[in-house]
């Protein structure tokens, strides 16, 4: 559908009557040949953005999919860098990229790390995680930081209510819930329900202090500095 190597309208149509697991397993193959892979520009600004918080140990990417997320850690990180995900599709793929990474399958509400890691990011993945999860998602991550440690991940800057990309991606919301209070198991990927207040809120319940600096290098958003923010969350030092 949106190149001649990526998946069809029929297999996303597949893999949307699936479970989310079930879902990306079908998708892997085909993943980093689709829009939903985030891009190499949002990985580098996200790098750069972090580079001055650096030096880091160790780095952990949560739902870390195929692995594009190591093209931050590792020129970041000194120490191993780890992606953890529950998708064994997509995590093989990851291994079959990244062989130096150490990979890991597991939900990532429940983490099985504590004090480990120096840095976590996570990319293209809230969306997949109701609100009332990310509670036990954020507490995980702030579990498997060491003192100081930094949690990160890029957001796009809300758009204008009147903007047509607003109701696109609302419209595309409607659909999902629509198709899961008819369908099990169901697909929980939604755009509008992560909010930067709403984040923020859950992230200092889970004992981060969050700020959100914007990723000018990437453009900017209808009346706003940018078009992408990235969240930096991090763990006391005491």
């Amino acid at each position: 559908m949106f190149s001649p190597q990526g998946p069809s309208l029929r297999e996303l149509a597949v893999q949307a009557l699936s479970s989310v697991e079930g879902g990306y397993d079908l998708l892997a193959p085909k993943f980093d040949r689709t829009p939903f892979r985030t891009s190499d520009g949002v990985l580098d600004a996200t790098a750069e953005a972090l580079r001055p918080c650096g030096p880091f140990g160790s780095g952990l990417d949560v739902c870390c999919g195929t692995g594009a997320g190591m093209r931050v850690l590792e020129p970041l990180c000194e120490g191993q860098v780890i992606g953890v995900d529950f998708s064994a599709g997509m995590l093989a793929r990851a291994r079959s990229a990244h062989p130096d990474a150490r990979w890991v399958r597991a939900d990532a509400r429940a983490l099985p790390f504590a004090g480990a890691f120096d840095l976590a990011v996570s990319f293209g993945a809230l969306g997949h995680f109701l609100p009332a999860e990310r509670p036990a998602l954020f507490a995980g991550v702030h579990r498997a930081l060491r003192p100081g440690g930094v949690f990160a991940f890029p957001v796009g800057a809300r758009p204008s209510v009147s903007s047509a990309r607003y109701w696109a991606l609302l419209g595309f919301d409607l659909a999902m819930r629509a198709r899961n209070a008819l369908r099990r198991p169901p697909f929980v990927m939604y755009y509008l329900t992560g909010a930067l207040p709403a984040l923020r809120s859950d992230l200092a319940a889970a004992g981060f202090t969050a700020t959100a600096i914007p990723l000018t290098v990437l453009g900017v958003g209808a009346g706003q500095a940018s078009s992408c923010l990235l969240v930096l969350a991090r763990k006391a030092t005491v």
